[in-house]
């Protein structure tokens, strides 16, 4: 399983970027995928989840960020609106997939920069 992210740059503050992140491989099922961004210095952090049912976002990002996914792409995305320099980090993608050899297993994307020039 491979998951593969897009999207990342260079935005303006007030500007926005749509990050994407698809999932590849001999895959059955996915449960949850998640968006974690790592700032400098910092830990990776969770702020965004989807499954098929529902989605959620931490407060921090609440109404700047939207998080969605596309079930039959296998893809989820991230809208960021109004970026903000605190935005920068490098965004990971994240995803609970169960293929037709292993049981549930959580994969990882390689991670993608996102800057934001003031």
């Amino acid at each position: 399983v491979q998951l593969v992210e897009s999207g990342g740059g260079l935005v303006q503050a007030g500007g926005s970027l749509r990050l994407s992140c698809t999932a590849s491989g001999s895959i059955r099922y996915i449960d949850e995928m998640a968006w974690h961004r790592q700032a400098p210095g910092k830990e990776r952090e969770l702020i965004a989840a989807a499954t098929s049912h529902y989605d959620a976002k931490v407060d921090s990002v609440e109404g700047r960020f939207t998080v969605w996914r596309d079930d039959r792409k296998r893809t989820v995305y991230l809208q960021i609106r109004n970026a903000k320099p605190v935005d920068k980090a490098v965004y990971y993608c994240r995803a609970n997939v169960s293929t037709y050899s292993t049981d549930w297993t959580t994969y990882w994307g390689q991670g993608t920069q996102v800057t934001v020039s003031s």
